[in-house]
């Protein structure tokens, strides 16, 4: 009985092993995806090979943490927009079940990026995001998308003028003047993304 138990304990850790060394690393090139967005429009992450960098944000409209950055994340998208960053909403809950957002939700925010759904949340899973919101920064090479940073926006969830590491602004800021990435991994604050 304990052979099994503990049979059963090692193929769980190896599985969930897999599952995470499955998921993109820092400095991976990133695969292109397509997910659906309002109004019956599709966007590739290849619809941007003209940007300079590729910010995608996991998040949703009902995650507490996710409506406290949401301001944060709009401005920034505007800051950096005429600088060659493009930043990109990703909803992974979308229509998994009771109390998920559906894309006529999506549609009232009016952002001006996209906002798409992962429906069976294959691009989720394939970077790795754990919580709404998480940010995957991704530099464009010229021979497509690398990873660059993956994790938190920054240190203060709660209060906006008590951040005292703005990850993600700063690594921003080292993606586009070429240099190296100081903090590439930083753990996200946010909402258990529930796994369908």
């Amino acid at each position: 009985m304990k052979f099994l138990a503990t049979l059963a304990a090692a193929l769980l850790l190896t599985v969930s092993g897999f599952a995470q060394s499955s998921s993109y690393k820092l400095g991976d090139k990133v695969s292109d995806f397509t997910l659906q967005g309002v109004g019956n429009t599709t966007v590739s992450l290849n619809d941007f090979a003209n940007s300079k960098t590729v910010v995608l944000v996991f998040t949703n409209n009902t995650c507490p943490y996710a409506k406290l950055y949401e301001n944060r994340l709009v401005t920034l998208s505007s800051a950096y927009a005429s600088k060659g960053v493009q930043f990109i909403f990703v909803n992974p809950g979308v229509g998994l079940g009771e109390g998920s957002e559906t894309l006529e939700d999506m549609a009232t925010k009016n952002y001006r990026f996209p906002y798409l759904a992962d429906e069976g949340q294959k691009v989720s899973s394939r970077f790795g995001a754990t919580k709404t919101p998480e940010v995957f920064v991704l530099h464009n090479t010229g021979n497509g998308f690398v990873l660059k940073y993956k994790g938190a926006i920054d240190d203060n969830p709660q209060v906006e003028s008590g951040v005292k590491n703005p990850y993600l602004k700063s690594v921003i800021d080292q993606v586009l003047a070429d240099r190296t990435v100081t903090v590439a991994d930083k753990r996200a604050t946010g909402c258990l993304i529930r796994k369908y």
